[in-house]
């Protein structure tokens, strides 16, 4: 192959890589975070299997109780792209331990990298979600 095309595939990964990194600081500029989303709103896309939700409390934290359906980003991260929905519009949420916690970020900028749209943030995290009165799946 010339040198040439091997400059075009260069230049390809290098915009590849740069439309992630733009598409990650437009969905974390100015709060630095995602958007929230709220408990009912998250209860009613859990209901409708319309969410990957992504646990980023810790495998032994996961295990004790979480979120319905969610998926312990701790033991999957590096599986991630494997485990989210091939539609890159899906809602995806990552939650952590409470409102003050801010380690949800770790999951949602990994699925905003995968070139996911709609993440969003469950800022109450497993506390809030406890505290509602909302079941919780254990292990």
């Amino acid at each position: 192959m010339s040198a040439d095309h091997y400059s075009f595939l260069s230049m390809k990964k290098l915009v590849t890589l740069l439309s992630s990194i733009c598409l990650s600081l437009a969905v974390y500029a100015g709060s630095g975070k995602v958007a929230d989303i709220s408990h009912a709103d998250l209860q009613a896309a859990i209901s409708k299997k319309a969410v990957t939700v992504l646990d980023v409390n810790g495998s032994d934290s996961f295990a004790e109780g979480r979120i319905p359906g969610a998926i312990d980003f701790s033991a999957n991260g590096k599986k991630l792209a494997a485990l989210l929905p091939k539609d890159k519009n899906a809602l995806i949420v990552a939650y952590c331990g409470n409102e003050y916690c801010n380690a949800y970020q770790a999951a949602a900028s990994a699925a905003v990298a995968l070139g996911y749209t709609n993440v969003k943030h469950y800022a109450p995290g497993i506390d809030g979600w406890k505290k509602s009165g909302a079941k919780t799946e254990k292990s």
